[in-house]
């Protein structure tokens, strides 16, 4: 479930913690913690011999989680990992709305109560240029730490290098530091009311202009045809960062639109370019013809709740807020929900945002040869088919739990929803551009998409923000 709604605040707490960074590395403890302080290099390098699960028998590995079906997943397969490795592990998990404020005033104190813990891809913009996250780099490719059957190549490559960096603003993923490891992510398309579609002679939109005029269509025919209170189409509109990424970053991607450009190691804002205002210009349209009332309040809990509750036609959002409403039992509408890669770019493009629930180790971590044993275990193929099979661990990370016999059976009884991951899962990617406002500009984004909704000029609107965040992000 799409469960990464942050507030404002949380954010400027986040960015002031990271803004602390210097202090921390000035002391002498910056990336790579005690050891690269000391100039010995990753902690990697000491493990030798043949790989051995069982090495660090007798340790105990602390972690941190979010309270999340993954970690739910996580949770009840523990006893597997201790058996495996003699390794106990002991956890907290905190809700949402304060697990982001515990980690970094955790990451940030340089205490390091936890060894492992859950961060969202885009947490490695703000984590790694500290030096708070260790670079798992070394540890994967040393042979002596990593069994053959993790199997790197198994990773769908777009997810693996979405941890990727090289912690310098602007530059693009897939290069650098290995900070973290992906997990569980979700895809953003389009899931739809069939009952509603059927009875109203209804399908898919295929361009951007389609599902604008569908939504409408939806919100003004439904009532009348025994929907009563339906509106077209759910997508988020509170003042956060978590508005801007899911549907609106996915469509905006597929007209070739960027946030930033970036030239020489400056990043420009491009959300006030021609092309990008007629762009917002025409999704707040949209929202206004055929969303809910209350849209300037809704976060991914509303979009969801709706699509279950017959409130919402469509819903364009993580292809995991509309699973939980779609599986049986789950909501009014399950059984009635279908799922569709979404509308095309004008040049057919499907180009796609995601969010990705990824597992990091502490820079600081005193245990972390246990720890990676950990990682390793919690990424491997036994525990996430496992979690995809008996859990609800969607969307798989691995190509072979993708591929699985088990998998393609339970999430076939979902209309749609195994063949439109197959058509997104290569086509997403992060295409945000790496920096470490991320928050605070995302957040400032959605503000002015509100404005924008409620009537104010667009062109003006988007070059404001354009001009205040050219200084922010410089």
């Amino acid at each position: 479930m799409d469960m990464h709604v942050h507030d404002r605040r949380r954010f400027l707490t986040l960015t002031a913690a990271a803004g602390a960074a210097p202090l921390l590395a000035s002391c002498g403890t910056g990336f790579g913690g005690d050891e690269a302080a000391n100039g010995d290099g990753s902690a990697a390098d000491d493990v030798t011999g043949s790989f051995d699960w069982r090495r660090e028998r007798g340790t105990t590995v602390k972690a941190l989680l979010n309270k999340h079906p993954y970690s739910d997943a996580l949770v009840a397969d523990l006893k597997s990992f201790t058996e495996l490795t003699g390794i106990e592990v002991e956890y907290d998990v905190f809700p949402e709305d304060n697990y982001f404020d515990k980690l970094t005033v955790d990451l940030a104190g340089g205490r390091a109560s936890y060894d492992v813990f859950m961060l969202g891809a885009y947490m490695v913009w703000q984590y790694g240029p500290p030096g708070w996250l260790e670079d798992l780099g070394p540890w994967m490719s040393n042979s002596s730490a990593t069994g053959d059957e993790w199997d790197q190549a198994d990773f769908f490559p777009n997810l693996l290098q979405a941890d990727q960096w090289s912690l310098k603003a602007g530059a693009p993923l897939g290069q650098g530091g290995q900070y973290a490891l992906p997990w569980g992510w979700e895809t953003n398309v389009v899931a739809y009311n069939t009952e509603v579609f059927d009875k109203l002679g209804l399908r898919p939109a295929e361009s951007f202009e389609e599902l604008a005029e569908l939504a409408a269509v939806v919100k003004r025919r439904a009532p009348g045809a025994g929907f009563d209170g339906m509106y077209g189409i759910a997508v988020r509109g509170s003042r956060s960062w978590a508005t801007i990424h899911p549907g609106f970053m996915t469509m905006y991607a597929r007209y070739g639109l960027r946030d930033f450009t970036v030239d020489g190691g400056k990043l420009t804002p491009a959300m006030n370019t021609p092309q990008a205002v007629a762009f917002t210009r025409d999704w707040a349209d949209m929202v206004k013809r055929g969303g809910p009332p209350s849209w300037t309040s809704y976060t991914w809990y509303q979009c969801s709740s709706d699509l279950g509750a017959k409130k919402a036609g469509m819903l364009f959002d993580a292809d995991t807020a509309a699973y939980f409403q779609a599986v049986k039992g789950a909501s009014p509408a399950s059984g009635r929900i279908a799922f569709h890669p979404g509308p095309k770019g004008p040049d057919g493009s499907l180009a796609t945002n995601m969010w990705i629930w990824s597992l990091g180790m502490n820079a600081r971590s005193r245990r972390k040869s246990a720890s990676w044993l950990f990682l390793q275990w919690a990424t491997g193929k036994e525990h996430l088919r496992r979690g995809a099979i008996t859990h609800n661990h969607i969307d798989p990370v691995r190509r072979s739990v993708s591929e699985d016999a088990a998998y393609k059976d339970k999430m076939g009884a979902l209309p749609g929803f195994l063949e439109t991951f197959e058509t997104v899962v290569d086509r997403t990617r992060i295409q945000f551009t790496p920096q470490a406002q991320f928050f605070d500009a995302t957040t400032s984004w959605a503000a002015a998409l509100q404005e924008i909704y409620g009537g104010q000029d667009a062109r003006s609107v988007l070059g404001g923000l354009a001009d205040d965040l050219a200084d922010k992000v410089d």
